[in-house]
């Protein structure tokens, strides 16, 4: 596997396969790999005939500078990771070669940005665009891979692509789920034993709720989830939300979309989770 720090050198790099015809898949990840990441990895290597991925704390997405300080990091497990998977291309950049002044940019994404991560966590969606819109346009790919556990950050990928006019096809990704349940996630690493034991409970109740969609109405089965969760005193939900995953706008009937997903952040001690189930009728 070939690792680039240099952000012309792997754009040469890229660009001189290219010129061969090869199309590109790529991942961009905050590392602390786990199996959820290698699924990206194995979609893009599917799909493409050369899988490049990113490996970059990105410090603009985080509200809290002490949880950028606290993300999981290990660097030399995550290059031997992606090699192991197959991946052809890492790159690896500095905070200084991929700000190497501020970004100022401001982005406008409407009615998809205002809900759940949104608004608990203003400027979140910012940032990872600021991030997300220089990866893709350093890297120009055919293809890119998201998982659908950050369901919200996917839809709003989709949408920068249209507003920058980035001829990249944006793939959302099933989420990869431990053996109990809890969706995979690279702060699960910050959980205690106890802690995570119980984090399990989270997508349990999602899937139960999947279950009850259509026999409660949507407020009361929201107040019910939340509850659920709220009884055990490792976990403070955060929000519950039923909503159409084609604008992602909160509903308040089960006539109101066709297509229906439940969204949960809760914190788990002192870190915050969050997971996503689609409801079928």
């Amino acid at each position: 596997m070939e690792t680039f720090t240099s952000k012309n050198l792997f754009k040469d790099r890229l660009q001189s396969l290219k010129v061969q015809n090869k199309t590109i898949g790529f991942v961009a990840t905050m590392g602390a790999l786990h199996k959820g990441h290698l699924s990206l990895i194995d979609c893009a290597k599917n799909g493409n005939d050369v899988t490049a991925a990113s490996i970059f704390v990105n410090p603009t997405q985080f509200n809290e500078r002490e949880d950028f300080k606290k993300y999981p990091r290990n660097f030399d497990k995550d290059l031997d990771f992606l090699s192991k998977q197959g991946c052809d291309i890492a790159f690896t950049p500095s905070e200084e070669e991929m700000y190497p002044e501020p970004d100022n940019r401001q982005f406008d994404f409407g009615e998809l940005q205002n809900v759940m991560e949104g608004a608990h966590r203003p400027g979140h969606f910012n940032g990872v665009t600021q991030i997300v819109s220089k990866l893709l346009e350093i890297i120009q790919p055919n293809k890119a891979y998201f998982g659908e556990k950050d369901f919200q950050q996917l839809a709003i990928i989709r949408e920068l692509t249209k507003q920058l006019n980035l001829n990249t096809e944006i793939v959302g990704c099933p989420i990869i789920r431990e053996t109990d349940g809890l969706a995979m996630s690279s702060r699960n690493k910050r959980l205690s034993p106890d802690e995570r034991n119980n984090a399990a409970l989270i997508s349990k109740v999602l899937f139960r709720g999947k279950e009850m969609a259509g026999k409660k109405s949507v407020q009361n089965l929201k107040e019910w989830m939340k509850n659920q969760l709220n009884k055990n005193p490792y976990i403070n939900v955060e929000y519950i939300e039923i909503a159409n995953e084609n604008n992602l706008q909160p509903i308040q009937s089960w006539k109101d979309a066709e297509n229906i997903r439940a969204f949960a952040a809760a914190w788990v001690g002192n870190v915050r989770l969050i997971d996503n189930v689609k409801f079928y009728f």
